[in-house]
């Protein structure tokens, strides 16, 4: 038996960090969107005969070979190693690999978590509701890398689509949002840094000043908090200037929730960007390296992705991701 799973990855279009509990519940209503893409992430399941537990990563090239998952250690490939063991698969040789730069910022993990949950659960005959599914992934990744993580990664890789996550005290709820996905995709160009991060670090970084109630980084989640409920009704009615004004001034409030957000390297991208016809643009995800997106007309969609390649960036092209995850099973 083989089971092939993939997840989309998401571009954060706003109101990021503020989906770490309990930070969305001191900024209400709180909101969140983003958008599945095509760069996908994937996992195989090969049943062995053997009863052994084999781990491979096509991306970073290592591979784990036990008897059995409590045989399993959780400093190499930690997220694969710990979900095996939670399911306690056995026989199986499960193969990862990802369409996206290693901490490009668009939710990579998230959405290798959900695949490999979706395959697991497959595997080993277990039945989830997509709540589950989402809990697990939640808390599993939270216990890689030890500090808490945001919920609406998790949301494009299970759904797809362009979606809105509200978050309040009764709880987390995803709403699609009617824009036509040729049309947002039209107008952003993506690009990879070439410079890796860790959410992780930045996230806690932000959250910790919050809760240490430092004023100008709650001013600015409140900010940010609003300039999401703002640009999902532009969204919505597909106004796209007055998108790129709350694009921009996201990315403004976002760089004074903590140092290293922002880096010379990804100021020069976005000044170059800019320069060729760019309305706005914001690092993915918590900053300070991986992927950055842009606004841009779609007359000026070329100019600007070769203005980015110009100063070095990676473009990655992609489409907006309708279907989430989805799996195969064959014999």
């Amino acid at each position: 038996m083989r089971i092939d799973c993939s997840a989309p990855t998401r571009i954060d279009l706003a109101g990021g960090t503020i989906d770490i509990w309990p930070l969305y519940l001191f900024h209400q209503p709180a909101v969140t969107l983003n958008a599945a893409i095509s760069l996908r992430a994937h996992c195989a399941i090969e049943a062995r005969d053997d009863g052994r537990v084999v781990l491979v990563s096509e991306d970073t090239g290592e591979r784990v070979d036990v008897e059995s998952p409590a045989a399993l250690g959780v400093t190499t490939l930690p997220l694969v190693a710990r979900l095996v063991r939670f399911f306690d698969a056995r026989g199986l040789t499960l193969t990862t690999r990802s369409d996206s730069p290693v901490g490009a910022g668009i939710a990579g993990s998230s959405a290798m978590n959900i695949a490999l949950i979706s395959a697991l659960a497959s595997f080993t005959g277990r039945s989830l509701s997509p709540d589950e599914v989402l809990e697990i992934a939640k808390n599993v990744e939270a216990q890689v890398i030890d500090v808490p993580t945001g919920v609406q990664d998790y949301r494009p890789a299970l759904y797809g689509g362009i979606s809105a996550v509200e978050l309040d005290v009764t709880g987390i709820r995803r709403v699609p949002i009617a824009v036509p996905a040729a049309a947002l995709a039209s107008r952003i160009v993506l690009a990879y840094t070439r410079a890796s991060r860790n959410s992780g670090i930045n996230n806690w970084d932000m959250m910790k000043r919050h809760i240490d109630g430092e004023s100008r980084v709650v001013e600015a989640f409140d900010n940010i908090a609003s300039i999401a409920r703002r640009m999902r009704a532009a969204l919505e009615a597909e106004r796209w200037e007055e998108v790129g004004r709350e694009l921009a001034a996201e990315w403004d409030n976002r760089k004074r929730l903590a140092p290293g957000v922002t880096t010379p390297a990804i100021d020069t991208l976005l000044d170059r960007a800019r320069g060729a016809g760019a309305v706005a643009g914001k690092v993915c995800g918590a900053g300070g390296g991986g992927c950055l997106f842009c606004l841009v007309p779609p007359e000026q969609h070329a100019d600007v992705s070769q203005a980015l390649a110009d100063a070095g960036a990676r473009v990655l092209p992609f489409q907006i991701e309708d279907q989430g995850v989805h799996l195969r099973t064959s014999r």
